[in-house]
């Protein structure tokens, strides 16, 4: 199989080394908009290096993945969809949801398929969860909480470009809680804080949240985020049920630390960011998409399931800017 990437910042390097590493894929080329890191990420693993996108699907590819800067996302979805190529893209779509429905509407009517890369799917943790749920190993699920905490806050040229701390970041859990427990978000009520780095304050963004999000069937989550966990990167999810209650991204890399006297050892060595922590799963999704490619499988994350965790994501930032509840139906999901 001949793959084209298209972008080679951190997650795109990794990806490039994924795909170099996978027997299905013959052949791989790379594009960046910063023609000399394509140049040093190409060369370490034998890869072609296109100077421009249009050069590098000017190549003769089966299909394309795309880890550019968030704000190409949509234009580069729909020039794959224009080429006929089947794409796999990181999250998101696009920062807004008319941006989001403009690619989709592009990959619909080319009739290619679209793949987000929302990894936590494919980590075993979170299968077993879902696995649990769906079993009513549980009973009636009641409560959830998910927890995201960044060791450390991304360089403050990001923030702007990033659509903010719900959109870049707890989008995360509410894929994954819509995905784990099958329901839908109804209903968010959501706050953050800016206390932390000035960077935020400028960026109009805040560097710690908390939502409370209600299921279709009475099922209450919260779930929290902060760029500032100086112990460590800390990516939890708990579901308690009437029968037993279960958590995911407990290990002895969690960095939490109990104070009871007969509570687990702290953690030797920390989990230091996300591609350490969920490498395996950034794995296993480009294999889906190879799989997905080769019409051996069917699309595990289409572009339909992360709009649909962009609209919590929006309820959740209007809710902060509003303080109030915000229904999911005033989110629209198809243009007015």
């Amino acid at each position: 199989m001949r793959i084209g990437l298209i972008g080679t910042g951190r997650i795109g390097a990794f990806h490039a080394g994924v795909l170099a590493r996978h027997p299905a894929v013959s052949s791989l080329a790379v594009a960046d908009a910063d023609t000399a890191r394509a140049a040093q990420v190409g060369g370490a693993i034998g890869a072609t290096v296109a100077p421009t996108v249009d050069a590098l699907l000017d190549h003769p590819l089966d299909a394309v993945v795309i880890a550019s800067a968030t704000a190409a996302h949509a234009e580069l979805i729909a020039h794959a969809a224009g080429a006929g190529l089947p794409a796999f893209c990181e999250k998101p779509i696009a920062l807004d949801v008319p941006g989001t429905l403009a690619a989709l509407r592009a990959v619909e009517t080319a009739g290619t398929e679209l793949q987000l890369g929302f990894m936590r799917r494919f980590d075993a943790g979170y299968v077993a969860a879902r696995e649990a749920v769906r079993a009513g190993r549980l009973g009636r699920l009641h409560t959830v909480r998910a927890v995201t905490s960044d060791p450390a806050p991304p360089p403050a040229p990001y923030l702007p470009l990033s659509g903010g701390l719900f959109r870049d970041c707890l989008v995360h859990d509410v894929d994954i809680l819509r995905w784990v427990t099958g329901r839908e978000v109804v209903e968010v009520y959501a706050t953050g804080s800016d206390a932390g780095p000035a960077m935020f304050r400028e960026a109009d963004d805040v560097d710690t949240a908390a939502a409370v999000l209600t299921l279709d069937d009475g099922t209450l989550a919260t779930a929290t985020a902060t760029r500032c966990n100086g112990a460590g990167y800390d990516v939890r999810m708990e579901l308690a049920g009437e029968r037993d209650q279960i958590t995911v991204g407990l290990d002895d890399r969690t960095p939490l630390t109990s104070v009871e006297p007969s509570g687990p050892p702290a953690p030797v060595k920390p989990w230091p960011g996300f591609l350490e922590r969920f490498a395996p799963a950034y794995e296993a999704e480009l294999d889906a998409f190879v799989h997905l490619v080769r019409g051996e499988r069917p699309n595990p994350c289409d572009g339909r399931e992360a709009l649909e965790a962009l609209r919590i994501a929006e309820a959740c930032e209007r809710s902060r800017r509003e303080r109030r509840p915000v229904a999911l139906t005033e989110i629209p999901s198809a243009p007015a």
